[in-house]
């Protein structure tokens, strides 16, 4: 693995453990939008609400999904009893601070349930970007090319981590190179944060 200008971390299953918080949310709008829990399912994790919303109710109008998605977010706000630091994170963060390596975070989530979830995992990134900043969510490219942006870096140089097919596609979409978790397959693969600090400290 090559030296990198800057690590691009996924929220949601990458940093921070909420898949239960996160699943809580969508069973319940499940059952008060009439969508079969077994048809949501497969589409819980990594996109933005509007866009899993738009394909499990592709009846709604736009005003009709934004206000299912400000619902589904409601729901998962103050839902934060379980959330906390995937394994490895720890080991990571230092990792990154003894490197001097520039970080963020790129999320499909919005910035009020960004703060509120790195924040009951004890986690302060120096950048975040959050859905509300860029015209299109994962998986297009556009929250990593943003995030290098504002870091000042290329596209190119950036390392994006992520434990999601639609995060996957973002980032390599972006041109960078992209370890995944969850045995998902991309240009490294990781089985946690952790494995990721001692590729990125081996480097020369």
């Amino acid at each position: 693995m090559r030296r990198f200008a800057a690590v691009l971390l996924d929220m949601d299953g990458t940093l921070v453990d909420s898949d239960a918080a996160v699943e809580r949310a969508w069973v319940t709008w499940a059952g008060e939008s009439g969508v079969p829990v077994a048809e949501l399912r497969p589409r819980m994790h990594g996109n933005p609400a509007p866009t899993t919303i738009r394909a499990v109710r592709p009846d709604l109008s736009d005003d009709g999904v934004e206000r299912a998605a400000a619902r589904q977010l409601e729901l998962q706000y103050t839902d934060l009893d379980d959330v906390v630091p995937t394994p490895g994170t720890a080991r990571l963060l230092v990792a990154l601070k003894e490197l001097d390596l520039p970080w963020a975070v790129v999320t499909s989530a919005d910035r009020r349930l960004a703060r509120a979830r790195l924040g009951a995992a004890g986690i302060a990134p120096p950048m975040l970007v959050t859905v509300e900043e860029t015209p299109r969510g994962k998986p297009h490219p556009d929250p990593y090319l943003a995030a290098a942006a504002r870091l000042g870096v290329e596209p190119g140089d950036c390392l994006v981590v992520e434990d999601s097919q639609p995060g996957i596609d973002a980032g390599q979409a972006a041109g960078c190179t992209v370890a995944a978790l969850r045995g998902l397959d991309a240009d490294i693969r990781i089985a946690t944060l952790a494995d990721l600090a001692d590729l990125l400290q081996a480097q020369p």
